[in-house]
């Protein structure tokens, strides 16, 4: 939930894939079918004025490949497109936090690219994808789309979006024995585009309104950074601040690295702030509050946050709780990766990394507020029998959890969670179903495209 708001984010690829199948044809229609029979087969056709049009309002599986059409086509300036024959597979659970959504507009994006014979660099690709699947209703940040374009095997991903993208690998450490990540879905689904106006939206908002209610309150506002700025996030406010008051923090180095001592100044500051402009509402501001504070119309309060495109729905938006999450999720970004890269903490590396998970679940469930009962339950079943870390992925509200264990205990690890969660609340699943709903993976690699001639 911090790419949205500008800051750096530690993703890794995992092993299950979206797979598209693409043939070039004559005209201008575009046939999909899915190898599962649950997603019917489905054809449109290219139009001259706006592309392809996409219901929002109609949740169906082929909307997600004319969000990657639209953005492929747009993104490479074409005024035409080919006909196209899709077949499309995957074994990424949907609907679980996971990125299926985004694997599969990421794969759309590509497979549209290279039948009109036009892929982009990468960079290209995932900045496509991420304006891809906002036709959707989803207002993302980017972090899913550019792991899924840009990761490598063995290494996870420190990505950064301000000011501008950049990806570096950092290998996990080398430790002995070695751990392994387990993915546990609590099998509540949870869907971003359905839920988006009282969830996901909603958060982006909340953290879009405090970013500019904090810019005014330290004096900011009219600087060129954030009056030049599409989208007004937190990141951005806190460089602007830094830049006019260096004296009230230290600088991230040259290279862009987080330099975890210097990055705890910064967001430490910023975190001691929220507390004088939000501390006094706990409860959250009404939308009209909002506008008061800001010296604005609620009218232009909405073109702001683009309330035509992402429309939210709720009585008080939390400014306090949400943005204390994004500042403090920031810095423990930031500390992941020291550990990562600080051969002096291989031997505590087990314990730091899984505090800091901890540390961003519980966050995640008291001030975000995107866990869910099940989340917190898995959660704690897996701390009790091994995890050294556990917390929520993707969105929330629903969907998987990941923990950090050793890989020798790996099996009876999972034996143990199927006991007492899986087996207390779904006693109806198969192995294979259970083998979806827990899975050890590793990081993993990337898009790829294979030719076949």
């Amino acid at each position: 939930h911090i790419d949205y708001c500008g800051f750096p984010v530690f993703p890794m690829a995992i092993v299950p894939d979206c797979l598209i199948a693409v043939r070039a044809t004559d005209g201008c229609t575009v046939k999909l079918c899915n190898v599962c029979p649950r997603f019917g087969a489905y054809e449109f056709q290219y139009q001259p004025d706006d592309i392809v049009t996409i219901d929002q309002s109609s949740h169906e599986w082929a909307n997600y490949f004319k969000c990657g059409y639209t953005g492929a086509l747009k993104a490479i300036g074409s005024t035409n497109s080919v006909g196209m024959q899709c077949l499309m597979d995957g074994s990424v659970p949907i609907s679980v936090g996971l990125s299926s959504s985004s694997a599969f507009v990421c794969c759309a994006v590509l497979a549209t690219m290279k039948a009109n014979g036009n892929v982009l660099p990468q960079e290209g690709v995932v900045e496509a994808s991420v304006a891809s699947e906002r036709y959707i209703g989803t207002n993302g940040g980017g972090m899913d789309q550019t792991a899924s374009i840009m990761s490598r095997a063995q290494s996870a991903a420190f990505i950064e979006f301000h000011p501008a993208l950049r990806v570096t690998p950092v290998k996990l450490p080398d430790t002995s024995p070695p751990f392994t990540f387990v993915v546990a879905n609590t099998m509540v689904a949870s869907d971003k585009a359905v839920t988006a106006p009282v969830r996901y939206n909603l958060r982006v908002v909340e953290t879009r309104i405090g970013a500019l209610m904090l810019a005014r309150h330290l004096g900011i506002s009219g600087r060129t950074e954030c009056q030049s700025a599409a989208q007004l996030t937190y990141k951005i406010v806190m460089d602007t601040y830094f830049s006019v008051y260096p004296n009230d923090g230290s600088e991230v180095d040259a290279e862009g690295t987080a330099v975890v001592g210097k990055w705890t100044m910064q967001l430490t500051t910023m975190l001691d702030m929220l507390k004088d402009l939000f501390g006094s509402r706990p409860q959250g501001f009404t939308f009209e509050e909002c506008a008061n504070c800001l010296d604005i119309s609620t009218n232009d309060l909405l073109k702001l946050i683009q309330a035509d495109r992402f429309p939210v729905r709720a009585k008080h938006f939390k400014l306090l709780q949400r943005a204390q999450h994004v500042f403090s999720e920031a810095l423990r970004v930031a500390k992941f990766r020291q550990v990562c890269e600080s051969a002096s903490m291989v031997a505590d590396s087990f314990a730091a990394l899984g505090d800091l998970m901890n540390q961003s679940q519980d966050s995640c469930r008291d001030l975000y507020e995107c866990s869910c009962p099940e989340l917190d339950e898995l959660c704690a079943i897996a701390r009790r029998v091994g995890s050294f870390g556990s917390r929520l992925t993707g969105a929330g509200w629903g969907g998987c959890s990941v923990h950090l264990v050793h890989q020798d205990m790996r099996d009876r690890f999972i034996a143990s969670l199927k006991q007492q969660y899986y087996a207390k609340y779904f006693p109806n699943l198969n192995d294979d179903d259970l083998g979806q709903a827990i899975f050890a993976t590793t990081p993993s690699s990337g898009a790829a495209i294979f030719v076949f001639d």
